[in-house]
């Protein structure tokens, strides 16, 4: 039985003027594909790293400058890009005082993200940061090792873990009957065994509610 890929992690890019007010906007969207994304645990630095990488442009390039945002998954990390023409003013990071007024974004890029850096090109300049998912790929789920054990496991009905993600009603039918067999394997296993398979549904309830809680 194959699975059908649900909402997969497409990049995506947006292009914006580079004004104070653009980014209140540009962080409720990166909330918004975030959490479509099920990566809700970043949504909060992510938004930080708009903030100072869009505000950088702002008061180093110059306000109204056109630029471009950029998400897209690195691997189990989220990249952030933001592209503006201006290959001259380069971010760098400084060591400012909490109470400094400029020099601090940089430094607070750094605190959250894994890394981030500078790419120059011929007509553009490029300054990006990854953050960290916790997933184990791409296409992982931040379920925890129970969930990552259940990908493995469906490898043997037909479906690879990285076409698995949170999936739409049309695809939810089908990763559902995979589940329900992997269930039913499980239940066969167990009568074969001499187990009591009431008793063993009893106590995974017991256990699934205690640990959703």
């Amino acid at each position: 039985m194959d699975c059908i890929a649900g909402v997969s992690r497409k990049p995506w890019s947006l292009p914006f003027t580079a004004e104070p007010q653009e980014v209140a906007a540009l962080r409720r969207i990166m909330r918004l594909h975030l959490g479509l994304w099920g990566l809700h645990g970043v949504i909060d630095a992510a938004q930080l790293c708009v903030s100072e990488l869009v505000s950088n442009v702002i008061n180093h390039v110059g306000t109204g400058t056109p630029a471009t945002l950029a998400v897209s998954m690195s691997g189990p990390r989220v990249r952030i890009e933001v592209h503006d023409s201006d290959t001259r003013a380069l971010p760098v990071f400084l060591d400012a005082g909490l109470d400094a007024e400029y020099g601090r974004g940089m430094a607070l890029v750094t605190t959250v993200s894994d890394r981030w850096g500078v790419q120059l090109q011929a007509d553009r300049k490029v300054t990006w940061c990854e953050l960290p998912t916790g997933l184990p790929s791409a296409e992982g789920h931040s379920g925890g090792a129970r969930v990552n054990r259940v990908e493995a496991l469906f490898r043997g009905y037909g479906c690879e873990p990285g076409r698995l993600g949170p999936v739409g009603a049309g695809a939810s039918v089908v990763v559902e009957e995979v589940a329900i067999d992997v269930i039913v394997d499980v239940l066969h296993w167990l009568r074969v065994h001499g187990r009591d398979s009431d008793e063993a549904l009893d106590r995974a309830q017991v256990l699934f509610e205690a640990e959703a809680e």
